[in-house]
Formats: structure tokens, sequence, C-alpha cells
């Protein structure tokens, strides 16, 4: 009997840190599963360590779904005891199948993500997020890291950053990053504390006025590494605030507390899980809206106090 399942997830970091604890439940309904994951390039390096993932298939997406052919070539001669496709493809009822789990927009009912998945799955319970850290990340993450810990001005707690979102309207402006950073430098709750950027090749930008005022407290780890490495040096600090995006999603499944920036996004569904997670939004009405530059940086300085308070006093 076909122990074989096929996971397709999605191309976006968030949403693969979303669906992540399918992988677990997977483990559940196909005791002794040999698991093929689909995703797309930037969150791949999530499954090269997870529970009995035997491959990972990249997609990267193609003019007229070229992509979906290219999976078909390496998955369609498998006969797999269990498809899921977050993804909502054909692909997943061309395939030999014993059963098949497959998305599609009725699961929309106005819970939040991470439970819409889980009911999708008929999990038991919520399947909460979980990132697989492996040597490999944490080597990285150290190769940055401990060289700033180790000079001036001495180690201290770190507070990672992430000032991006690759989303129209989802970025705080940058130049108010540098006025976080510079209002929590002369805050007596942070003396000493670094404050470290975290990102991708392209996000230097947003990231620069954090780190032109903390000067040497400050760690440069924006395009330092793969997601798997970034999520390493997340996990090294105390404490994270970020926009909604992938590394917020991130530092949650990571258990940190976290702090998430909101702007006209759905933070009710797109929230950050887990008991030590906390938002701003520029308009805390669920179902209203506001632009993320009503979002003051008294708030995020007044919110960012209030998760040291809560998890890090």
């Amino acid at each position: 009997m076909s122990k074989k399942v096929l996971f397709v997830t999605s191309n976006r970091i968030g949403d693969c840190v979303i669906s992540s604890g399918v992988i677990r439940e997977i483990a559940r309904q196909v005791p002794g599963a040999e698991n093929t994951v689909a995703c797309g390039r930037p969150p791949a390096p999530f499954c090269r360590s997870a529970p009995a993932v035997e491959r990972v298939i990249v997609l990267d997406k193609k003019k007229a779904a070229g992509h979906w052919l290219d999976l078909w070539k390496q998955v369609g001669g498998t006969h797999w005891a269990l498809v899921i496709d977050i993804r909502d493809s054909a692909l997943a009822w061309l395939l030999r199948a014993d059963r098949r789990i497959v998305y599609s927009r009725k699961w929309e009912t106005g819970l939040p993500k991470v439970e819409m998945v889980s009911r999708l799955m008929g999990a038991a319970q919520s399947l909460e997020p979980e990132i697989f850290l492996d040597d490999q990340a944490r080597a990285d993450a150290a190769a940055v890291i401990d060289p700033k810990l180790a000079g001036r001005p001495g180690p201290g707690p770190i507070l990672a950053l992430a000032p991006i979102a690759h989303q129209p309207g989802k970025s705080w402006p940058a130049d108010r990053w540098g006025e976080l950073v510079a209002r929590l430098m002369e805050e007596p709750r942070f003396a000493g504390w670094r404050f470290m950027a975290v990102g991708g090749p392209g996000d230097h930008p947003p990231a620069a006025p954090a780190l032109e005022v903390a000067g040497n407290r400050g760690i440069d780890f924006v395009g330092k590494g793969d997601i798997l490495a970034s999520a390493a040096a997340i996990d090294r600090a105390t404490l994270f605030v970020g926009n909604d995006s992938g590394l917020m999603h991130v530092s949650a499944a990571l258990g940190k507390p976290t702090l998430g920036l909101f702007g006209p996004t759905e933070w009710w569904l797109y929230g950050p899980r887990g008991p030590r997670t906390a938002i701003a939004a520029s308009n805390p009405v669920r179902g209203e809206f506001a632009p993320i530059e009503d979002l003051t940086v008294d708030r995020v300085f007044e919110a960012v106090l209030a998760l040291y308070d809560a998890h890090a006093s």
C-alpha cells in the first residue's frame, strides 16, 4: 500500500508558514508517510529538515502555467496515498491518488487562516505553525551574529526588526523604523540591547534607516542567507517587531514574543499566532481599514514596551 504523500503548498513565505502544521498532521493521517513537498523557491528551505520530507520540488512560476506542467512531469507517474493541494490547482484532480484534500474558496468563512487549514485537513485540533530549524541554519545565523555580539558594545539581548513587506500597503514607512529605534535606544528598558534588521536581498533600503540609527548596536541580517537562516537569526532574538510579512509569521511560529504591524489588511485572519503575540494596527476595529501610514511611532513604541513588559521584563 502506498505511503507516498504529495503536499502542494504556497509560493509565499507567510502562507507556507501558516500551513506548516500540515506536515505533522500528515504523519497522523498516514503513518509512515513518505512526503514530497512542492512549493515556491523562497520558502523551500523550510522543508529540508521537516519530518518525513523525502523530496522538495521547487515551483518557479512560468508563463501560461508552465510550472504546473513541470510539476506534472515529476509527480504524474506516482500513485499517491494522499494529495494535499493548498493552491487549488487542477493537477490534484489529475493525479492517481487514494485520497485528495484540495483547498477551495468555500473554506474562506472568516476564520483565521491557520484554523481554516486545520478544518480543511479534518484535524482534531488547530494545526499551529512550526519552523524546523537545522544545524546549517543555526550556523549561518551565528556566522553573522556572533562577531557582532563579541565586539563593542557587548552582547546584550536582541530586538529583531523586519521593516519590509512585499505587498502594497503593508510596509510601515522606512523613516519611522529609524524613529522607533531612536526612541527605543533612549528607553531604559532597552539599555544595552542590540537591534537586528532581518530581510531578503532586496530589503536593504527600508532597513537602512533603522540600521543607521542603531550604529554599533545594530546587526545587519538583511540578505545574509536563505529564509531558514533568517529564522535561525530571529530565534536568537528576545523580541520581534515586523510588518505583516512572512518573517512575522516565522517569528510567531518560533514562539518568540512578536509584534505585527498592520495597515489595510485583515489582521483578524492573518495576525501572528500564539500567546506571546500582539498587533499594532492602523485601525484596530475588525472590518475597518486605514493606511499603514496612519500608524504612528508613538503607538508602535507603546506596543513594543507592552510586549517587553509582558514577555521580556
